[in-house]
């Protein structure tokens, strides 16, 4: 009999699909602290969790028969996936069932804020008729910036659409091409930020967009701009927003999400031109009921038949030939991470070669582990060995997969090339004695990179001094390089410099890095 313990709230149909499921029995015990969490964990086979259970190593290290976490919802930020991953947990969540949702609220949330309908309601209540008062604007002819189209971000712009909004997006992941024929205009963040009336952000938070629309931001917006956050807390910067509203360069904020929640500013909620809700996003009875039934559904499966379905760390595939493709793998997904942060320009298509032994085996579970390496930088924890297929197709990437009886250097390699409408880039990668991920090509270079933690790819003219400046520089701020790899393609011609370092690089330290001597670009990475 296997056990599954449901540590937070779910619908009652989610529970039922467990106890209806031969093999299997369910325990709903809400509510319960960590402590609690960890003198039991050890007795169950699955845990169902939403966002309050938070699965750390510690739990983890705890749960001696735990085979997998299903989260009811997208959001994976409470659970330690490496250390889940390192014991050979699954863990699934269910992307999109609660997608239209939010994309609702947030709809919902900019039609009241433009029309003051809390504060309207709110006078009402109070006995008073501010008819006067209460003087809004309408949304037709009016420009939304959508920064961030993956499945919300989408719903959100096809709804203003239906509006009759001007709709503008940045998503780097998108194309020209697939944008217009959606009916909408792809823009930078900063052409969103000079020329849109309402801007909604919808990404994952992410050392990139955490901060993203800050001081610099609202200085470049019009005066009178609206914002709607509800994605991620700390994607705006709370105290910057609130310096823009008081000064009336911002006419208005609509927030479902706080970079502290419960939120304790009271000073940004009380001003009179924000309205909020306490993170209701995903809270409908529909979206709920979806989510409970999906995850339900999908950790039943595996612990009766084995299937993966909506895992973020496994692909589907099974046991026996996991073992054997895993290094390659997670090569692929090294691979495609490495490229998607090196490439500029929405990506239009991708192209995989493999050769050698690796031919003797499906290779579409690596292709799938390469695409999804490939989106995670932006869309993070939207993207799964599942999905991430159909969001390349929503995206318009065009994915060619072939395979080659050519005699190469390595037992077996894979090569991939990435292709936008700026540039096409290429990285090749091999497997070094029986798992070491290596990247051995990166466009005309020869390297043998250890695709692992902070990276700096540097491209430089192959004159003198400018190795020992890069370790110069690095050495005054106290970075500490912990790998270092140069290739060249002749002498005086270009060359390249990918090395590893143990701590961040901060902006002031990269920046002086590109204005040394002969450097032509720096590119900072984490895999």
């Amino acid at each position: 009999m296997k056990k599954v313990l449901i540590s937070d709230n779910l619908s009652e149909e989610g529970v039922e699909i467990f106890k209806k499921t031969p093999g299997i029995e369910v325990d709903v015990r809400t509510k319960m602290t960590a402590d609690e969490l960890k003198a039991v964990i050890k007795d169950y086979d699955a845990l169902v969790i939403r966002s309050a259970t938070k699965v750390t190593q510690e739990i983890i290290d705890l749960a001696g028969r735990l085979k997998v976490v299903g989260r009811a919802g997208i959001g994976l930020d409470n659970v330690d996936i490496p250390a889940a991953s390192r014991r050979g947990i699954v863990v699934m969540n269910t992307p999109g069932g609660n997608a239209v949702t939010t994309g609702e609220h947030a709809i919902s949330m900019m039609l009241s804020l433009v029309r003051f309908i809390p504060q309207a309601t709110a006078s009402m209540k109070a006995g008073k008729w501010e008819k006067s008062k209460f003087t809004g604007h309408e949304l037709m002819n009016k420009t939304l910036g959508v920064i961030g189209l993956g499945r919300v971000g989408s719903i959100v712009a096809d709804r203003a659409l239906g509006l009759k909004m001007k709709v503008i997006a940045y998503d780097p992941f998108i194309s020209p091409e697939t944008a217009e024929k959606s009916g909408f205009t792809l823009a930078s963040v900063d052409e969103i930020f000079q020329t849109a009336d309402f801007i909604t952000v919808h990404t994952p938070l992410t050392k990139e967009t955490r901060g993203l629309i800050n001081a610099a931001a609202f200085a470049k917006m019009k005066k009178g701009v609206y914002v709607i956050n509800c994605a991620r807390g700390g994607i705006i910067d709370e105290k910057d927003l609130y310096d823009a509203l008081v000064s009336g360069k911002v006419a208005g904020a609509a927030l479902d999400v706080f970079m502290e929640e419960p939120t304790k500013n009271m000073d940004l909620i009380g001003l009179d031109n924000v309205i909020c809700t306490p993170h209701l996003g995903a809270s409908t009875d529909e979206a709920q009921i979806n989510v409970a039934v999906a995850v339900a559904e999908q950790v039943s499966a595996y612990l009766t038949t084995g299937e993966i379905k909506g895992a973020v760390n496994f692909p589907s595939v099974s046991a026996e030939i996991l073992s054997v493709i895993r290094p390659y793998l997670t090569l692929a997904e090294k691979l495609g991470k490495f490229e998607a942060q090196l490439v500029s320009g929405g990506i239009e298509e991708l192209t995989v070669e493999y050769s050698g032994e690796i031919l003797n085996y499906n290779v579409a579970p690596i292709t799938i582990s390469l695409l999804k390496g490939l989106l995670t930088p932006i869309l993070n924890e939207g993207v799964n060995y599942i999905n991430a297929p159909f969001v390349a197709k929503e995206r318009g990437i065009r994915v060619i997969e072939t395979k080659s009886s050519e005699v190469k250097d390595y037992t077996s390699m894979i090569s991939v090339t990435v292709k936008t409408a700026k540039e096409t880039i290429l990285a090749a990668g091999a497997i070094f004695g029986r798992q070491e991920p290596r990247i051995v090509r990166i466009n005309k270079f020869t390297v043998e990179v250890i695709p692992e933690g902070r990276m700096l790819v540097l491209y430089n003219t192959d004159k003198p001094g400018v190795v020992g400046n890069i370790g110069t520089i690095l050495g005054q701020n106290a970075v500490n390089i912990a790998r270092f790899h140069l290739s060249r393609e002749q002498v005086d011609g270009q060359a390249m410099v990918v090395l590893g370092t143990d701590s961040v690089v901060s902006p002031d330290v990269i920046d002086k890095l590109r204005k040394l001597p002969h450097v032509i670009s720096v590119t900072e990475l984490e895999m």
